[in-house]
C-alpha cells in the first residue's frame, strides 16, 4: 500500500496544476480563522462574528467542518484531474505494462482519496482547537472534546465525495466533462428533491425519506447547516414567530448510506476499468 500511495503522490506533486490546487485548498482552509476578525458596523447594528459564539466549544466542530466541506471542490478538481491525466499522459497504460494490476491501480487512487480526507480532517481538528482555545467561553475538556462526531462525518463526507469524483474521472476521462457531469448531477438531484417535496409529497416527510438515499444529498445530510443553531438567529426566529425544529445531529444511518455509496463508486470504478479496452 505504501508503494501504491507513493506513486500517486509523486504523480500529483509533479503536476504543477494539481500541486497548486492542493496547496490552495489547505491555505483556504486556514482562512476560516479570518472569520474571527470580521466585524460589521452598520450604524446601530454592530457585531463581531467571533463574539457570536461561532468559535465556542463544542459548536466550533459543527461550524468549521461545515465551512471546510464547502471548499472540497478544490481537491475534487485534483482527484478528477488525477484520473483524467492517466489517459492524457498515457501513464495508466505504462503502469499496467510495468506490472501494476487494475485492482492495484484503483486501490492506489482510493488510498489517495482517503489520505486527502484524513489530512483535511486532521487540519480542521488542529485549527479548531487553536481557534476554540483562543475565542471559546468554554474550555473544560469535557466540553472541548464533545461533538467530535462532526469530524468523523466530515472525513466520511470527503471520502464519499472524492470517490464519486474518482468514478466520474474514470467514466468520462476528461476533467472538464467530469466536473460538468458533477454539476449537472447536483442540479438533477435538486430538481428531483423539489418535485418530490412540492409536487408529489407536499407537507410530508416522505420526500426526505427518499432523497436521503441520493448520493450528493446523503453526503450533505451528514453535516447540516449550523447557522440556525446560533443564539442570535434563534432569538430572531422567536421574535418573528418562526420555530426551528431542525435536527443537527450526525446520524448513524446517514453515515451508513454514504459508506455504501463510497463502496459502490469504488467498485464501479474498478468494473469500468476492468471491462474497458485500454
Amino acid at each position: 500500500m505504501k508503494r501504491l500511495l507513493s506513486i500517486e503522490l509523486q504523480k500529483i506533486w509533479m503536476n504543477k496544476a494539481s500541486r497548486i490546487l492542493t496547496l490552495a485548498y489547505f491555505i483556504l482552509l486556514s482562512f476560516i480563522a479570518l472569520i474571527a476578525s470580521i466585524k460589521f458596523d452598520l450604524g446601530i447594528f454592530k457585531f463581531h462574528l467571533a463574539e457570536m459564539g461561532i468559535f465556542n466549544f463544542p459548536f466550533i466542530w459543527h461550524f468549521n467542518t461545515y465551512i471546510a466541506a464547502i471548499l472540497k471542490l478544490f481537491l475534487a478538481i485534483v482527484i478528477v484531474s488525477m484520473m483524467a491525466n492517466e489517459y492524457s499522459y498515457g501513464t495508466l497504460k505504462q503502469n499496467l505494462i510495468d506490472g501494476m494490476s487494475k485492482k492495484e491501480f484503483i486501490l492506489s487512487k482510493f488510498l489517495t482519496v482517503v489520505l486527502f480526507s484524513f489530512c483535511s480532517t486532521v487540519f480542521v481538528f488542529i485549527m479548531s482547537l487553536m481557534l476554540g482555545f483562543s475565542f471559546s467561553s468554554y474550555t473544560e475538556l469535557s466540553i472541548v472534546f464533545s461533538d467530535l462526531e462532526y469530524l468523523l462525518a466530515f472525513f466520511i463526507k470527503l471520502v464519499g465525495f472524492f470517490s464519486f469524483c474518482l468514478f466520474l474521472g474514470i467514466l468520462v476521462k476528461r476533467s472538464a466533462f467530469a466536473l460538468g457531469f458533477l454539476l449537472v448531477w447536483n442540479i438533477l438531484e435538486g430538481i428531483a428533491k423539489g418535485i418530490l417535496n412540492f409536487k408529489i409529497f407536499p407537507d410530508s416527510k416522505f420526500a426526505d425519506n427518499i432523497t436521503q438515499f441520493f448520493p450528493l444529498e446523503s453526503m450533505s445530510n451528514l453535516i447540516v447547516e449550523p447557522f440556525s443553531r446560533l443564539s442570535v438567529v434563534k432569538n430572531l426566529g422567536k421574535q418573528i414567530g418562526v420555530a426551528n425544529f431542525k435536527d443537527y445531529d450526525v446520524h448513524f444511518s446517514s453515515i451508513i448510506i454514504v459508506l455504501i455509496w463510497t463502496f459502490l463508486f469504488v467498485f464501479m470504478s474498478f468494473k469500468l476499468l476492468k471491462n474497458r479496452d485500454l
